[in-house]
C-alpha cells in the first residue's frame, strides 16, 4: 500500500491536544456568552416640552430560564412615571428579548438627570445608564389664544367642611375669651378703686357717705354709730398701726394716749378726751339700746370727722417702707383679680368644649367626633397616600397604605430542597394592629403543582407561632378583577398585639394562587370590628392582581 503524502497529513500526539483544548476553550467562551445576559435602552427623545411624555425603553437579552425584575413605581424621579407598558417578549432557540417601555414626564422646566435604573436578572443586579432630559417651557401667545371669563365658584358640600367651620367657630370663641379675660383692661369695680385708696381719703369717703344714709331719719341709731366707729377705728389701725379694731374704748384711748406721750401722735387732751365720748355713746347705743337726740348723733360725725383729720395732719410722711407695703398690697389684690379671671375662662373655655362635644356628637355622632378628636391609626392609613406596586415574581400587584418591604423566612432544609426562589414582602403597623404579607414564590421542579393545603397549613401554623389562639377557618372560590381564580381562607382568631402583648379579638385572610412550578400567596391580619382596617382590606383585595406566566 502506499500513501501519497500530498493527500494526507499525519497529525502528531501533541498537536492533536492543542488543537483539542483550544476548541474546548472556544466553546466554553461560546456557551459563557451565550448565558450571559445584555441589557440595553433607548429613548425617543432628549427634549421635550412642559407636560409631554418620553418614551423610555429597556431592553434584555438572556436565556429563557432567566428571572428578570424590572423597576417599578416612581424610581425615575425627578421625572414622573406616568405609565409602566407591558413587558413584550419574544424568544428565540434558548434565549429571549424583554422590552419594558415607561412613558414619563415633568411639569417644570429645566434639564433633569434620568437617573440609573436597577434590573435584577437572576438575583443579580445590574444597572442602566443614566440619561440627561430637556424639558422646555410651552410659550403662550394671547393674540392667539381664546381668553375665556373666569368661572363661577362652585359650591363644595362635604362634612369636611362642616368640621372646618366648627373649628373656625371655636377658635373664634377662644380667642374671643382670651381677650375678654387677659387681654381687656377691665375697668375696677367702685370697691375696688376705693380699696386701692389711701386709708385718710377712703375714711373721708366712708364718712361722707355715713352722712348721706338714711339710718338717722329711721331710727337706726345702733346700726349708724356701728358703722361710724368701725370707719374711724379702720382709719386708726392702718394710719396709726395700732390694733384699734380689738381694742375697746379704755384700751383704744390709752393707746393713743401712749402714743401722745411718746410724741409719735400730736393730738391734745381735748381732742382725747371727745373721741372718749363719742366712743362711749356708741357702746350705750349699741349695748344699752340708748337713743340720743338725732342732733347729737350728726354732731358725733363731724367731730370723728374732725379727729380723722387732726390725726392725719399730725403724722409724718409715709416712709418707703410703708409705700412698698401699700405697693404690695395693690399687687396682691392684682394678682387675686388674675385668678379669678383665670377661673372664670378655664370654665367658660371648658363649659364651650362641653356644648360644642355635645353638639358635634348630634350632628356627626360618637364614633366619628371620637376618631378625629383622639385620632385612629387605621383611619390615617386609610385617608393617607397609598402604594401601587408590583413584588415579587411570578409579581403581585397590589394597592396598600403602607410600602411592603422585602423580608426573610426560615426554612427547614425539606422546604428549601422543594423551592427555587422565594420574595416575601410585608408590612406590620403595631399601632393599627394590621399586618400585610405577599410571598410569589418559584417550585424547583417547573412542572409542579402548588399544595394549597400544604400552604394553608403552614401559614395558621406561623400564625399559632406568633401567638394567635382559637383560630377558625372558612374557605372560598376567590377571583380578581381580571378573573384570575384562586382560594380565599379566613376567619377569625386571638391575636396578640406585637407592641403590647395583649390579646385582639382578630380577622385573617389568606389567598392563594399558583401553577406548575409556583406559588402566590397573600396574608391580611386586622383587629375585629374596626370599620376602617375593614374598608383597607376590602380595598386591597378590590386592587389585587396576580400574574400567572412564569
Amino acid at each position: 500500500m502506499h500513501l501519497n503524502s500530498t493527500s494526507m497529513r499525519i497529525v502528531s500526539p501533541g498537536a492533536l491536544r492543542v488543537f483539542l483544548a483550544t476548541g474546548m476553550l472556544l466553546w466554553a467562551l461560546s456557551a459563557t456568552g451565550q448565558s450571559e445576559p445584555r441589557i440595553s435602552t433607548s429613548i425617543d427623545t432628549l427634549s421635550i416640552r412642559i407636560g409631554e411624555q418620553v418614551n423610555f425603553t429597556i431592553t434584555v437579552e438572556a436565556d429563557t430560564t432567566a428571572q428578570v425584575i424590572f423597576p417599578e413605581g416612581q424610581t425615575f424621579s425627578p421625572l414622573e412615571t406616568v405609565e409602566s407598558f407591558q413587558t413584550d417578549t419574544t424568544r428565540h432557540d434558548e434565549r429571549m428579548t424583554l422590552l419594558k417601555t415607561y412613558a414619563l414626564t415633568q411639569f417644570d422646566s429645566g434639564v433633569y438627570l434620568l437617573p440609573t435604573q436597577h434590573i435584577e436578572i437572576n438575583g443579580k443586579g445590574y444597572f442602566t445608564d443614566s440619561l440627561l432630559v430637556s424639558v422646555a417651557t410651552v410659550p403662550v401667545d394671547t393674540t392667539v389664544q381664546k381668553m375665556y371669563d373666569i368661572k363661577p365658584l362652585m359650591e363644595v358640600r362635604g362634612r369636611s367642611l362642616a368640621w372646618l367651620g366648627w373649628i373656625a367657630v371655636l377658635l373664634l370663641l377662644a380667642g374671643g375669651a382670651y381677650y375678654w379675660f387677659f387681654m381687656r383692661k377691665k375697668p375696677l369695680t367702685p370697691q375696688e378703686e376705693e380699696a386701692l385708696l389711701p386709708p385718710f381719703e377712703r375714711a373721708m369717703r366712708e364718712l361722707k357717705r355715713l352722712e348721706d344714709s338714711r339710718y338717722l331719719i329711721q331710727d337706726e341709731y345702733k346700726q349708724y354709730y356701728t358703722e361710724l366707729t368701725a370707719i374711724v377705728r379702720s382709719y386708726l389701725e392702718e394710719e396709726v398701726h395700732i390694733s384699734a379694731l380689738e381694742s375697746t374704748t379704755a384700751e383704744l384711748i390709752i393707746k393713743l394716749e401712749m402714743l401722745r406721750d411718746a410724741g409719735q401722735l400730736k393730738l391734745d387732751a381735748d381732742t382725747l378726751k371727745q373721741f372718749r365720748r363719742i366712743l362711749e355713746t356708741a357702746d350705750l347705743v349699741k349695748f344699752a339700746k340708748s337713743k340720743p337726740p338725732a342732733g347729737d348723733a350728726e354732731r358725733d360725725r363731724k367731730d370723728v370727722e374732725l379727729i380723722v383729720v387732726k390725726t392725719h395732719e399730725t403724722l409724718p410722711e409715709p416712709t418707703e417702707e410703708e409705700l412698698l407695703e401699700q405697693e404690695a398690697y395693690r399687687e396682691a389684690l392684682q394678682a387675686k383679680k388674675r385668678r379669678k379671671r383665670l377661673w372664670m375662662a378655664a370654665a367658660s373655655l371648658a363649659a364651650l368644649l362641653l356644648i360644642a362635644g355635645i353638639a358635634s356628637v348630634g350632628i356627626f355622632g360618637y364614633q366619628r367626633v371620637h376618631d378625629s378628636v383622639l385620632g385612629t391609626p387605621t383611619k390615617s392609613l386609610l385617608e393617607g397616600e397609598w402604594v401601587a406596586s408590583s413584588y415579587g415574581f411570578p409579581p403581585i400587584i397590589l394597592e396598600s397604605p403602607e410600602v411592603l418591604y422585602r423580608r426573610e423566612l426560615e426554612l427547614s432544609e425539606e422546604a428549601r430542597a422543594q423551592i427555587r426562589s422565594m420574595a416575601v414582602f410585608a408590612s406590620d403597623n403595631p399601632r393599627a394592629n394590621l399586618s400585610v404579607m405577599v410571598n410569589s414564590t418559584l417550585l424547583a421542579d417547573p412542572k409542579t403543582e402548588p399544595d394549597f393545603e400544604a400552604s394553608i397549613e403552614e401559614v395558621l401554623k406561623r400564625l399559632e407561632q406568633a401567638g394567635a389562639r382559637n383560630i377558625i377557618t372558612k374557605q372560598e372560590e376567590f377571583s380578581t378583577v381580571s378573573g384570575v381564580k384562586g382560594i380565599k381562607v379566613y376567619g377569625t382568631a386571638r391575636l396578640t398585639a406585637p407592641d403590647s402583648g395583649a390579646t385582639i379579638e382578630g380577622e385573617y385572610n389568606i389567598l392563594l394562587f399558583g401553577g406548575n412550578g409556583f406559588l402566590q400567596q397573600v396574608v391580611l391580619s386586622w383587629e375585629r370590628g374596626d370599620a376602617y382596617a375593614e374598608q383597607i382590606v376590602a380595598r386591597i383585595l378590590k386592587t389585587l392582581e396576580v400574574k400567572t406566566i412564569v
